[in-house]
């Protein structure tokens, strides 16, 4: 533990530049209690505040422009990596594209406080074509707000901090064991969730062979993109129709009730395309199928996709 306060104390700013920077690469290691540390031993003068303050800031500019470049160029692939590396996929799928579809590059300021979404908002932008401008206006904005608040609670709450250092501190290999053991369990339930959410997606898939027989037939069947408007104007399916709760209330209603439906998504395990395709069979749809690997399945089969 001792080792650790001195690295803290003489390297803190390129260690908060370094843990902040990987963190929001992708990799789950929180870095908030870093900067609770962080700020309260500049409280006692042995760190700089501002530069702290810098140091995060860039750290998460440079990592967020990394995949808001990566997003323009490469679309929903590159989004729906970021949903494989968040040990939160079910968040990654739903939340995050209902938040930034209502809210589009002024989400970026509150992006970092809200799980399952910091992770792959900035991607998302870039898949948006949000003016460079407005995104690094935005998400700087954002930076600033969740390091300054974590140095800031760290400042207040020094005396606090202290006392937990000192403690960690008395107890020596065992403190910083219990620290990593905190950090253990934490991505231990996050994975956890995550084998729950997988369990909840046994649903039997098409697979895009399929899905090519039955379109070179009559009836053909619906297909149904249930991604964001956003991402769905940007490529999709040749004849697919975006997903409308409100036009799908009831079978009954409906003139698609005796189709065979096809519903995809762009997400790991098909989550959203699965939850959809259990709510249309919940309201009297008989013949709903998820596709298997989603759009991504439909890209790699080498198969047109259309825009506009």
């Amino acid at each position: 533990m001792d080792m650790l306060l001195d690295l803290l104390t003489r390297y803190g700013v390129l260690l908060v530049f370094g843990w902040v920077l990987i963190e929001q690469l992708g990799v789950p290691i929180p870095a908030f209690p870093l900067l609770l540390v962080a700020g309260s031993l500049a409280a006692r003068g042995e760190l700089s505040l501002p530069l702290l303050l810098l140091a995060s800031v860039v750290a998460c500019l440079i990592a967020d422009y990394a995949w808001y470049t990566a997003g323009g160029r490469f679309g929903s692939r590159v989004l729906r990596l970021m949903c494989r590396l968040s040990l939160t996929p079910d968040s990654c799928v739903t939340q995050t594209e209902n938040v930034f579809d209502r809210w589009g590059a002024r989400s970026l300021v509150v992006a970092k406080f809200v799980p399952g979404f910091a992770s792959v908002a900035t991607a998302m932008a870039g898949a948006f074509r949000i003016h460079r401008g407005a995104f690094l206006l935005y998400d700087a904005a954002g930076a600033a707000l969740w390091s300054g608040l974590g140095l800031a609670l760290g400042w207040i709450f020094a005396p606090a901090m202290e006392s937990l250092l000192q403690t960690l501190q008395a107890f020596g290999r065992w403190g910083i064991a219990f620290l990593a053991a905190c950090i253990g369990i934490y991505i231990a339930r996050k994975a956890w969730m995550r084998l729950a959410l997988k369990r909840q997606m046994v649903m039997p898939r098409i697979a895009v062979s399929e899905l090519q027989a039955m379109l070179d037939k009559d009836p053909r069947p619906v297909l149904l993109d249930v991604r964001k408007p956003g991402l769905w104007e940007l490529e999709r399916i040749p004849g697919s129709l975006h997903f409308d709760a409100q036009a799908w209330q009831s079978a009954k209603s409906s003139p698609h009730r005796h189709a065979t439906i096809v519903v995809y998504c762009d997400c790991p395990a098909e989550a959203s395309a699965v939850i959809i395709a259990s709510q249309l069979r919940q309201k009297g749809f008989r013949v709903v199928h998820p596709l298997g690997g989603g759009l991504e399945a439909w890209r790699q089969a080498g198969l047109r996709v259309e825009a506009g």
